[in-house]
């Protein structure tokens, strides 16, 4: 998903916004969020069970060969829906921002984001697949910067991914969640380096 070279951009970017503040930025991109395996299914088994109705009031046709196209239309409709460029195409966007939510937590507690002295950590998450992301701030920013304060630098993520510069993307809003970080809290007032400067590919 994203070269070597633009995760060595990513660090260096990470430790030159974390001189300038005493909190921790960690970031994760992920290919996608869930697979959706059972979404294909769901909408395969509700067109079959639709599927019958036209042939039973307007066909004279067997209720064994009605029963065999549903089954072919439900085989058939799972087949083609589960492939990967179609299966995320059917998955409602709510419920793909829904699920890759869910995995920004997950990977924030995961990544001890929740363990810093202070709790001043901060996610930056990115999953391709659902073309989301999101900024998650642990209390301790959060008790001075209101969550929309991080929404260009999603914004900013959002489109570099869109157009194929993920890292661009991640540089982008690690500069400017380090202008913020800077401003409320400033090097040398908390400890630092308790995380890895790097973005993690999963």
């Amino acid at each position: 998903m994203i070269a070597e070279e633009d995760k060595a951009r990513v660090s260096a970017a990470i430790r030159e916004a974390e001189r300038h503040t005493a909190a921790e930025i960690f970031c994760v991109i992920a290919r996608h969020s869930s697979d959706y395996r059972l979404v294909p299914v769901a909408w395969a088994a509700a067109l079959a069970l639709l599927a019958p109705l036209p042939l039973i009031y307007l066909t004279r046709w067997t209720a064994e060969l009605i029963y065999l196209l549903q089954l072919g239309v439900f085989l058939g409709t799972a087949l083609v829906l589960s492939h990967p460029r179609l299966r995320f195409h059917i998955v409602p966007r709510q419920a793909r921002h829904a699920r890759a939510h869910d995995e920004a937590m997950r990977q924030f507690f995961a990544q001890g984001l929740d363990k810093t002295e202070h709790r001043t950590g901060v996610l930056i998450f990115a999953s391709a697949g659902e073309r989301y992301a999101e900024i998650i701030a642990d209390t301790g920013i959060n008790e001075k910067v209101a969550a929309s304060v991080w929404d260009d630098a999603v914004s900013a993520l959002v489109a570099a991914i869109k157009a194929g510069r993920p890292g661009d993307g991640f540089v982008a809003a690690i500069e400017q969640c380090g202008a913020v970080l800077a401003t409320h809290f400033p090097p040398g007032a908390l400890n630092r380096d308790a995380l890895p400067d790097k973005l993690l590919e999963i």
